[in-house]
C-alpha cells in the first residue's frame, strides 16, 4: 500500500511541476509576466533583478546535484539513466539560451560559454545512451525465468 501512495504522491508531484517547468521553457516573457496565470504575476513584481529567480535557479541545481549524487551511490542503470535524462533536460534549454546570447561577451568568453554550456547538454545524453552491462551466463548455468 505505501508503495502504491508513494508512486501516486510522485506521479501527482511530477504533474504539477511538468507545467511550472514547461512554461518558462515556452513563454519566458508570459511566466516571467504572468506567472502564476490566476492572479497578479508574482514573478514580475520581484523586479528585474530577481532574487526569487536566482534562489529556484540554486536550488534546482541543488536538486540535480542530489540526484546525481544519488545515482551514483544507488549505482542502478535505471536511477543512473533517470539522474542523467534530469541533467539533459536541465542542460538543453540552458545550452539553447547561451548559444543565441553570447555575442555582448568578449570572444574568448564566447567559446567557453558555448563549450561548458555544451557539455551540460551532451555529458548527460551520453550517460543516458550507454548500455547497460548484460550478465551473460555461464556455460551449463540454468537461465534465470522472469
Amino acid at each position: 500500500m505505501q508503495r502504491t501512495i508513494t508512486r501516486v504522491l510522485l506521479v501527482v508531484f511530477g504533474l504539477v511541476e511538468l507545467p511550472v517547468g514547461l512554461w518558462p521553457l515556452l513563454s519566458p516573457d508570459g511566466f516571467y509576466r504572468d506567472f502564476p496565470g490566476f492572479r497578479t504575476g508574482w514573478v514580475a513584481m520581484d523586479g528585474p533583478f530577481n532574487e526569487h529567480l536566482l534562489r529556484d535557479f540554486g536550488g534546482l541545481n541543488l536538486a540535480l546535484a542530489a540526484i546525481l549524487i544519488g545515482a551514483a551511490v544507488i549505482g542502478t542503470t535505471a536511477v543512473a539513466r533517470l539522474a542523467a535524462l534530469a541533467t539533459f533536460l536541465f542542460g538543453l534549454p540552458h545550452f539553447l539560451y547561451h548559444l543565441g546570447h553570447v555575442s555582448h561577451f568578449e570572444p574568448v568568453d564566447q567559446v567557453l560559454i558555448v563549450a561548458m554550456t555544451a557539455l551540460g547538454a551532451v555529458l548527460p545524453l551520453m550517460l543516458v545512451l550507454i548500455p547497460s552491462r548484460v550478465s551473460i551466463p555461464k556455460e551449463g548455468a540454468t537461465p534465470a525465468t522472469p
